[in-house]
């Protein structure tokens, strides 16, 4: 899906998920989740109503009702569905190594990603916290909570291997976890740097913000990659 943003922090409306009287319910239901995504990014939760989401895909206010019982059923599906994944993609980043820097850099990498290539998703996610109600609030606030434990728990440790050094070690996840927030605000594909040139140049500042040792830094050393730099793993 292309989007693009102003000054103003709004989103464009995306163009109308592929829908067609043959689609299975499994796809109808993705082209509507879609659809509530870049109506919900674009004008708020709160503003955007079943019919808009129904005329979205190009069907009628109660026939949308077969596919899904509310908004809120959809609001839930996307912020609960983004935090599962990027638990997902941080277990994978660290499963291939046992190096500490290395298993931070592969962590921040797979969060700049994710968070380039899901704009929609990340903007969403961190601003309609608050629409969400209970228990999926606290659902997503439960899983926010692991996904920030996984980066503080590699600083504690990095730390007391003497890897890192940082003063605190959830002052620095938090902000290392902010960085992603950052990118979904700004980058767009086409522009001076490909996904995979922005994450590795952020895993380079992550480990320079824990202070990484050069030869614990894995592929070269801090700030090794640069902008020319090859990030092969994925």
């Amino acid at each position: 899906m292309s989007v693009s943003q102003g000054g103003s922090g709004s989103y464009e409306r995306p163009h109308r998920p592929a829908w067609t009287e043959g689609s299975s319910p499994v796809d109808r239901r993705s082209a509507i989740r879609q659809a509530a995504l870049g109506l919900f990014a674009a004008h708020g939760y709160r503003s955007t109503t079943m019919t808009d989401i129904g005329a979205a895909v190009g069907i009628r206010g109660p026939s949308l009702y077969k596919h899904v019982t509310s908004k809120h059923e959809l609001l839930a599906e996307i912020m609960i569905g983004t935090m599962e994944q990027l638990i997902a993609d941080n277990a994978a980043a660290v499963a291939g190594t046992g190096d500490v820097s290395e298993q931070l850099r592969r962590s921040v990498e797979a969060h700049i990603r994710y968070h380039a290539r899901h704009r929609l998703e990340a903007f969403v996610g961190n601003r309609e916290i608050g629409s969400l109600e209970r228990p999926e609030q606290d659902r997503v606030l439960g899983l926010r909570s692991d996904y920030e434990r996984r980066f503080r728990e590699l600083i504690e440790r990095g730390a007391s291997e003497g890897e890192f050094q940082v003063q605190s070690a959830r002052i620095t996840s938090y902000s290392i976890l902010d960085m992603g927030i950052g990118v979904s605000s700004w980058f767009h594909e086409g522009g001076a740097f490909s996904v995979d040139q922005l994450a590795y140049q952020y895993g380079d500042i992550a480990l320079r913000m824990v202070g990484a040792r050069a030869e614990g830094s894995g592929r070269g050393g801090v700030g090794g990659g640069g902008a020319g730099g090859d990030p092969t793993h994925t």
